[in-house]
């Protein structure tokens, strides 16, 4: 960020929003935003609390489940809709459907169908991530140079050797890509399938907290979901961002 010339840190930009939290926290304009001294105090105070350690092992259970699941089921779908022609015209058209569609009105459906326990949870988050990981591994896959794979031919490459030495690194920015939107994307499926189950999970915690007009606590529990969300998003960002000379190359 720039500020009359000058380069002015991040930090810099969080420290002027969270002085305005403060001040309208103290002015009572609105009954629901406490001032954000009393969110850090409350966060000292839900972190360490074991109600929070059992929300967030079972949300991080199925987080981790999920997202296993669409990185593996969204990878090898989106090389083969990459690499085979038919096979993309054939999952492309369903695939932008489930991209493009509310998938929160489908978990009803599957809380009906599988119960209000981790199964839910699990499928949910693997909805929310894995339609973006296929569609952004096959762009990348799409994109890599002809001329490399003839290249790789050429010196008798087969097909293994093909894929493991040029197409998946030269698809590698796609497909970091794809994964860190899919890890956004998935953290969104697995609280947004607790809150609507709203009995297990971090999900109970924040139906327990807005029950009750917890109003720190809440937003201190929305702290720690945004900072784990942002923390996963850059550690994904700082793969990406280093292997962008491949995308240069190609």
């Amino acid at each position: 960020m720039t500020l009359l010339g000058r380069r002015i840190p991040m930090a810099f930009s969080l420290a002027i929003w969270c002085l305005v939290w403060e001040v309208i926290g103290r002015m009572e304009v609105i009954s629901l935003i406490p001032p954000f001294t009393e969110v850090l105090r409350a966060l000292f105070v839900v972190t360490p609390s074991q109600d929070f350690k059992t929300a967030a092992t079972i949300t991080f259970q199925a987080f981790a489940i999920g997202m296993g699941l669409g990185l593996v089921v969204g990878i090898v779908m989106g090389i083969l809709m990459g690499r085979i022609r038919a096979f993309g015209e054939l999952m492309g058209m369903w695939v932008n459907i489930f991209e493009s569609s509310p998938l929160t009105a489908i978990v009803p459906a599957l809380m009906a169908i599988l119960g209000f326990g981790l199964p839910t949870m699990i499928v949910t988050v693997f909805l929310f991530s894995v339609w973006v990981i296929a569609l952004d591994t096959q762009v990348g896959v799409e994109r890599v140079n002809p001329s490399l794979i003839e290249m790789g031919r050429s010196f008798g490459a087969n097909n293994r050797i093909l894929f493991t030495r040029i197409v998946f690194f030269a698809a590698l920015p796609e497909l970091l890509a794809g994964i860190r939107l899919g890890l956004i994307r998935g953290l969104k499926g697995v609280i947004i399938g607790q809150l609507l189950i709203a009995v297990v999970g971090v999900g109970y915690l924040f139906e327990l907290y807005s029950r009750n007009f917890l109003m720190p606590e809440f937003w201190a529990l929305l702290i720690v979901i945004f900072g784990f969300a942002f923390i996963a998003s850059e550690i994904v960002g700082y793969f990406e961002r280093k292997v962008s000379f491949y995308a240069k190359s190609r």
